[in-house]
């Protein structure tokens, strides 16, 4: 059976050229980073050529970089410390937020008492940035703005350099979860204000366990994990020097060819939108998911017009890997926060969503494969609810 990869944005595989220069780093490179000798400096120099490139990317300074175990400890990291250490009272966010940042502010409002305000997003999936304003203005709290750059289930944009020109106006602090666009977008932060921003290696091509997170030098925050003085005493424990130097190979591969890459992802989106609207009738899709400029070129959210909880069964038991939302929800027994969010009630008791994320390894033979899937799995199903309307 020919396996098809469909579910990219839940993980990358990783590139040949990663495999390697870890294994070197592994093999070559053993000494711990904070050891004076040359064993423990020469693994240094490694991590700190990897954070200059990370920095020169996003145009801040290698200070402002700090290397973590993924983007789920970064938001963790900035959204706790920034109510522990630098008093944020209030917090701005949407119900769209992956469930690392979500949760995270349910913490602190649990045991710190923070005031949580929601912009709630229409049926898109848009954030009102008048609301955001509005909001802004209403209180004097010192306030933390979350909003994630694009969602990791229907791919939504939102403008960030205007989020962050509202946050810097108000005199509110910004964090964006950036883990869905990092090493797939042209991201400068010395033109787009945000004070915080977190990155997963695994989302493009490098390896699962490195991240880091982007934290502004005037910000003033501090760490949580306490115990060394490793990254700026901001996460102390002895760096992944393996894993940060294939978050580095990974990032250079990626802006190397971001171009051609970005233009496949896209041709591949356009191609599954054609398919999939001629194979199966009355499917729609979720969000701006299917639009070219307001959405991310990698993800891509389906409804299927019939209800099927077993359709990524069905599509596992055929060889293709697909999700039904985000990763860290699978198996979860009622839909992410995401789809409740963008759809009706109506929609949620009768239809289906797929999310379909690529990658530039993706084919149209790939396309092809789940449209011809998804049509012999429909045959099974009446379907009566092609004018099933989104809310």
């Amino acid at each position: 059976m020919n396996k098809v990869y469909l579910d990219n944005a839940a993980t990358t595989p990783l590139s040949e050229e990663v495999i390697d220069a870890m294994v070197d780093t592994m093999k070559m490179n053993f000494g711990n980073p904070s050891s004076t000798h040359s064993f423990g400096q020469e693994a240094k120099i490694l991590i700190e050529n990897v954070r200059r490139q990370v920095a020169d990317y996003l145009h801040v300074t290698p200070a402002e970089i700090i290397f973590t175990s993924c983007g789920t400890e970064s938001n963790n990291m900035i959204i706790k410390s920034a109510v522990e250490h630098l008093g944020i009272e209030r917090i701005i966010s949407s119900p769209l937020e992956h469930k690392c940042v979500s949760e995270s502010i349910l913490d602190m409002k649990s045991r710190k008492g923070v005031e949580v305000n929601y912009i709630r997003p229409n049926e898109k999936g848009d954030i009102d940035l008048n609301k955001l304003e509005e909001l802004l203005k209403a209180s004097d709290k010192k306030t933390l703005v979350s909003l994630m750059h694009a969602n990791n289930e229907i791919g939504n944009l939102i403008d960030i350099k205007k989020v962050a020109e509202l946050c810097k106006a108000n005199n509110a602090l910004f964090h964006s979860d950036t883990v869905q666009t990092m090493a797939h977008m042209n991201l400068d932060l010395s033109e787009i204000k945000v004070d915080f921003a977190s990155c997963s290696a695994h989302k493009f091509h490098g390896p699962k366990g490195v991240g880091f997170a982007f934290i502004r030098k005037s910000s003033g925050l501090k760490g949580i994990i306490t115990g060394g003085p490793q990254e700026r005493s901001l996460r102390a424990g002895t760096e992944n020097v393996a894993g940060i130097v294939g978050l580095g190979k990974a990032l250079e591969i990626s802006l190397k060819n971001l171009e051609t890459y970005t233009n496949h992802m896209q041709e591949i989106k356009s191609y599954a939108v054609e398919r999939l609207t001629a194979e199966i009738p009355g499917i729609k899709f979720n969000g701006r998911s299917s639009e070219k400029e307001r959405s991310l070129y990698t993800v891509l959210s389906a409804l299927l017009p019939y209800k099927n909880p077993l359709i990524g069964l069905q599509l596992d038991m055929k060889g293709i890997a697909i999700s039904q939302g985000s990763a860290c929800s699978s198996g979860a027994s009622k839909p992410s926060m995401v789809m409740m969010m963008v759809l009706s009630e109506d929609e949620m008791d009768h239809c289906t969503p797929l999310r379909i994320s690529f990658s530039h390894l993706t084919t149209k033979e790939d396309i092809d494969a789940l449209a011809t899937a998804l049509k012999e799995i429909s045959k099974d199903f009446v379907i009566e609810n092609t004018n099933v309307e989104h809310r």
